[in-house]
């Protein structure tokens, strides 16, 4: 591993640890020319998944993009980036175990969206308002009327 202050490939690892829950490696690294420290992660590289759009195109899975949109819907929510990251990571592993190397826009929107209502009701509405495309108040209205629904349900 090549260092990234002087691009010695002298380094060594001074600790590694579990990360993602066990879906990946982090490591401390330390080049022994410069002997500055950097971190390197480490995961098991995985059969291409591919997004089918409203379209028929076929797009590759881009989890940075599915991130940025749960970024966007978390803002000024108690979720953490390591929440978010382990949301992702278990949402890209349901789409690997189903065995399909695809999976529909919509299907993915669901998928997400069930799982956003459990953790974050207003995360929830936020994601939903891009993802269902809101042209009104009405369809706002309509969801949160489901949440307090499913709520009642609970209780």
């Amino acid at each position: 591993m090549k260092c990234p202050f002087c691009n010695s490939e002298d380094t060594k690892v001074v600790d590694s640890r579990s990360f993602m829950d066990g879906y990946s490696i982090k490591r401390r690294r330390e080049c022994i020319k410069c002997e500055k420290r950097f971190t390197t992660f480490e995961k098991v590289e995985e059969t291409p998944l591919f997004i089918v759009k409203k379209d028929k195109r076929r797009d590759r899975f881009d989890r940075n993009k599915l991130m940025r949109g749960l970024v966007a819907a978390t803002v000024k929510r108690n979720i953490s980036r390591e929440s978010l990251e382990t949301f992702v990571l278990e949402i890209e592993k349901t789409i690997q175990n189903s065995l399909r190397g695809e999976i529909t826009t919509q299907e993915l929107g669901e998928m997400v969206m069930e799982r956003l209502k459990s953790i974050d009701q207003v995360a929830y509405v936020r994601f939903a308002s891009v993802y269902k495309e809101f042209n009104d108040i009405k369809s706002f209205i309509e969801i949160v009327e489901d949440i307090n629904k499913d709520n009642d349900k609970k209780d």
